[in-house]
């Protein structure tokens, strides 16, 4: 059995798992509606969720026919103990996480939290 750290870091790794997380971190989210981004099949969406969910970083449940999922942003506190534990590293901030992943993955500033209420 893997290490669940090297499970977590592997998940990470892909950008469409990144985005995956980017786009949980506003709410749940059927999984029809995670994939529709994404120019790929439902089948690889799929297979980019099974991955993160044995990392522990999303959680799926069926509610009626349709299957949701849901960030678990616990999952990366092995993580952040870990990278501590090198001295070179803050704690884990999920707002500056998604801030940053934001950037990444858009090109563009982040809305403020403010701005994103308002609209």
């Amino acid at each position: 059995m893997a290490d669940p750290l090297d499970t977590v870091f592997a998940a990470l790794a892909d950008p469409t798992r990144r985005a995956i997380l980017t786009m949980l971190l506003e709410d749940d989210m059927a999984v029809t509606d995670v994939a529709e981004p994404f120019e790929m099949s439902l089948a690889a969406i799929s297979k980019h969720l099974t991955i993160l969910t044995r990392a522990g970083l999303i959680s799926q449940e069926r509610r009626g026919r349709v299957k949701w999922c849901k960030l678990e942003p616990d999952a990366l506190r092995a993580a952040s103990v870990w990278m501590q534990s090198f001295g070179q590293f803050e704690p884990v901030n999920l707002e500056a996480f998604e801030r940053f992943l934001q950037i990444e993955l858009s090109g563009s500033e982040p809305l403020d939290k403010e701005e994103t209420r308002g609209a």
